[in-house]
């Protein structure tokens, strides 16, 4: 995964290649229609929405017994809890729609569609979605809280692993804590790593201890070399491997019980160890 800084704000190059595209997909469709005088961006927006929508609904529709549990969880979409397929299909759906209602609609809009698809994977997007392929357990060298080297490659110990880049002031970090906590009881199966960030010992375990969090493998990263090796430097991030260390997903911002146990659910079923 790739992420940059703008201020306070950590945006993941994959939406500025989804905004580019839609930019082009818009200019081309001008250009097409440009003797009608027919623009197709107001029209791109609402299957981006369209899209957007149908995707949630169908995600949280597959783990709603998870959402259920905590009802405002389903409005909040930064724990990226969305099927891409659905939303794909109703957006190409939706535009399929209009474009048989307005027949001047018809080529302005499938030759921005494909455009925009066209720059999509031009830009190397897809490539950077699927950065996770080949990608392992970094070899780097954390720490424990009263100062003994752990390394990160080694804990795994034959299991699927999930790595989370924390700090004690980040608020999303503090907001995922919980369940984060509850699945590593949950779910022994799985190692969970807590790597915090750039911070000593001492704030760390006040922390733990003032919010009664019993966590295990909780590790200091000081000089931030988890982040380094992914490409990421916006918290929280939490990273997924299989039980070969081979990374399988990552998810930059807070996850709810639902975005976890589906990419859980991933690693669980990615193949064993090598023995």
């Amino acid at each position: 995964m790739m992420n940059f800084n703008l201020g306070p704000l950590s945006i993941q190059a994959s939406h500025v290649f989804m905004l580019t595209s839609l930019l082009i997909a818009a200019a081309v469709g001008h250009w097409v229609g440009r003797r009608d005088k027919i623009r197709i961006g107001g029209v791109l927006v609402d299957m981006l929405a369209v899209g957007l929508v149908a995707a949630r609904i169908a995600f949280v529709a597959t783990w709603f017994e998870l959402y259920s549990a905590a009802p405002l969880s389903i409005i909040d979409i930064r724990d990226g809890g969305f099927s891409p397929l659905a939303g794909i299909g109703a957006a190409l759906g939706y535009g399929g729609y209009r474009a048989y209602r307005h027949k001047a609609l018809r080529n302005p809009l499938m030759a921005g569609v494909l455009a925009g698809a066209f720059a999509w994977f031009m830009s190397g997007a897809p490539a950077l979605l699927g950065m996770n392929d080949g990608k392992t357990v970094p070899e780097v060298t954390l720490a424990t809280l009263d100062g003994k080297p752990v390394a990160l490659s080694r804990l795994g110990a034959g299991q699927p692993m999930v790595v989370n880049l924390w700090a004690t002031w980040c608020p999303p970090c503090r907001r995922e804590m919980p369940v984060l906590a509850a699945a590593q009881q949950r779910d022994r199966g799985i190692t969970f790593v807590f790597a915090n960030q750039r911070e000593d010992a001492a704030p760390v375990a006040d922390y733990l201890r003032g919010g009664g969090l019993a966590l295990d493998n909780v590790l200091l990263d000081q000089a931030g070399a988890v982040g380094r090796a992914v490409g990421s430097s916006g918290m929280p991030t939490t990273l997924f491997y299989d039980a070969r260390g081979r990374l399988v997903d990552a998810h930059l911002g807070p996850v709810s019980a639902a975005s976890l146990e589906a990419k859980l659910a991933q690693i669980r079923t990615a193949g064993p160890a090598a023995r």
